[in-house]
């Protein structure tokens, strides 16, 4: 027996008109570093996607299912493109502009991109790179930026703001597919070359319904949130679609990323809510710690990529604003777990729950699988590598040319479930905690230590600004944890201190106690702002550290 309902496809382009609709008076506002912002109402960035979708189509020829490229910082340039291209049923792909040349060429040539629409400020990284993208056949140059850097290597060059001028501001979307592709993502090859995964209108569209429940992130039209997670990041994490979806106000900070330009925007504007990697957060405090702003209408702030030392939670408590843990990955679109207490909680009673990765949604299904393949319980004790699948969930990677998908034994199951290739145990109400990256996990004489833990407690210590903690070869117990910590600045601690506070303060048992210790200046990041271990291993490798060894 069938059902009596109608069958709508679930599509960016209704995610487009119903913002511009119903909540078209809502706002994104674009950080210019001058005294006033660019402001522009989703009726207004509607009508721009029109002219931008005609202007890709009746211009540069683009048609479905090419891929095109965006190089550019959060704004509401990159809004428009988020909306146009997949409503007219190409692919938007965003590209990481942390990434190393080599990775980023890697990747435009696999997904073999024929637009790239590019902010005038990055240029200088672009032009570099175009004799490499043989496929690149029209840079779309959107702000100010010295167009001089393309001469010679680039193909046809368009103004971004002459290209979109005079079209009309209506587009004859076309009924796609929902399971057609709408816009992809590679992951950042911390191992190997990056992998493609390619999101679904509807992925992107239930994606946007979970980002907007009040069990994530919960947000209304009375909201503004502050995007700093990066739109090549996992498509900022959903908020571009989600905010259309309920009409919340977006406040994006293009290029002003830096500690102080984000103290003042967030004072001048007042962001009720706000998302970004740890890393971020960390440099605010010291920026409001040594130079006071009011950040307190920011009274709810979204925090992943990395695990959040419960140090810095407690920092942001003391100034009204609370962080909320969230897990996901570029594979999971990425939400997977957000750390809301339960209901009738005292504040004592939430911090066990805000400090785990959190619960997972309705969405997405999760089971640990021990070394030996067995499925592991839910008790909060046994611990394993996290598997999950849903509606948002990658089941394949790109497969580049050939067009055929493909499934690595190392990433999928035979089953069909995503290996995260995270460690950690759930507890009997779904609470997830991450104890380590599969490939971080400190294998100590037959017993493992997390080096998520050995970081978050040295973290608490008051002189610490940053702690890594790598596993490092050792004769006897086959692998030890090797702490590098960087030094608040003015601040100084011996490592016999160090290593005390970690068994007092921290918890940490006796035979966990690092032995191996280096301060260094800074710890290396990823593209995404990620601890780079693989860089530490290696500088430890070849003899790069000072490392004093208690």
């Amino acid at each position: 027996m069938l059902s009596t309902m109608q069958d709508v496809p679930l599509t960016v382009t209704r995610i487009l008109e119903h913002g511009t609709r119903i909540h078209g008076k809502s706002v994104i506002t674009t950080w210019t570093g001058e005294a006033e912002p660019q402001r522009r109402t989703f009726a207004e960035t509607g009508a721009r996607v029109g002219q931008l979708a005609n202007a890709l189509r009746d211009e540069l020829g683009v048609t479905a299912d090419e891929r095109v490229a965006t190089l550019m910082w959060n704004n509401a340039e990159h809004v428009e493109a988020y909306f146009a291209i997949p409503a007219m049923g190409a692919i938007v792909h965003t590209l990481n502009l942390r990434l190393p040349a080599e990775q980023l060429t890697f990747i435009v040539n696999h997904a073999a991109d024929r637009v790239v629409i590019v902010n005038g400020s990055l240029l200088p990284l672009l032009a570099p790179l175009l004799p490499h993208l043989p496929t690149i056949e029209h840079v779309v140059v959107a702000g100010p930026g010295d167009r001089s850097v393309l001469d010679g290597v680039a193909p046809r060059v368009h103004d971004y703001e002459e290209l979109i001028a005079g079209r009309p501001t209506t587009y004859d979307w076309p009924e796609l597919d929902e399971r057609s592709a709408a816009a992809m993502c590679y992951t950042s090859g911390t191992t190997g070359d990056p992998k493609g995964v390619v999101y679904s209108h509807r992925s992107i569209y239930l994606h946007s319904m979970q980002v907007n429940m009040t069990e994530s992130m919960g947000l209304t039209d009375k909201d503004t949130t502050l995007v700093v997670v990066p739109q090549f990041h996992v498509l900022a994490w959903g908020l571009p679609h989600a905010t259309f979806m309920t009409g919340i106000n977006m406040l994006m900070p293009d290029r002003f990323l830096q500690p102080a330009p984000l103290a003042e925007m967030i004072e001048r504007e007042k962001p009720t809510h706000a998302a970004a990697v740890p890393t971020i957060w960390q440099g605010l405090l010291a920026e409001v710690t040594a130079n006071p702003r009011d950040i307190s209408s920011m009274s709810q702030v979204t925090i992943g990529g990395a695990a959040c030392p419960p140090s810095l939670m407690e920092a942001y408590d003391k100034l009204g604003v609370r962080l909320c843990h969230a897990w996901g990955m570029t594979e999971t679109s990425p939400l997977g777990t957000m750390a809301h207490p339960p209901a009738g909680l005292t504040p004592e009673e939430e911090w066990p729950y805000r400090v785990t990765q959190g619960r997972f949604p309705a969405g997405v299904e999760a089971r640990l699988v021990g070394p030996g393949g067995e499925i592991l319980p839910w008790d909060g004790e046994s611990a394993g590598e996290l598997e999950v699948r849903g509606n948002w969930i990658a089941g394949a990677y790109y497969g580049g040319a050939d067009g055929e998908p493909f499934r690595p034994d190392d990433k999928f199951s035979a089953d069909g479930w995503l290996k995260t290739g995270d460690v950690g145990v759930i507890s009997t109400d779904g609470y997830l905690t991450l104890t380590d990256r599969a490939k971080d996990v400190i294998k100590s004489g037959g017993e493992w230590i997390s080096s998520v833990d050995l970081e978050n407690a040295l973290m608490g210590h008051p002189a610490v600004a940053e702690a890594a903690v790598v596993a490092v070869p050792d004769e006897k117990w086959g692998e030890r944890p090797l702490a590098t910590v960087v030094l608040k600045e003015g601040a100084s601690a011996d490592y016999e201190e160090l290593k005390a506070f970690l068994a007092t303060e921290g918890g940490i048992a006796k035979w966990q106690l690092p032995e191996r210790w280096a301060i260094v200046p800074a710890v290396p990041k990823t593209s995404v702002g990620k601890f780079d271990k693989k860089v530490i291993r290696k500088q430890y490798a070849d003899g790069d550290l000072d490392v004093t060894q208690l």
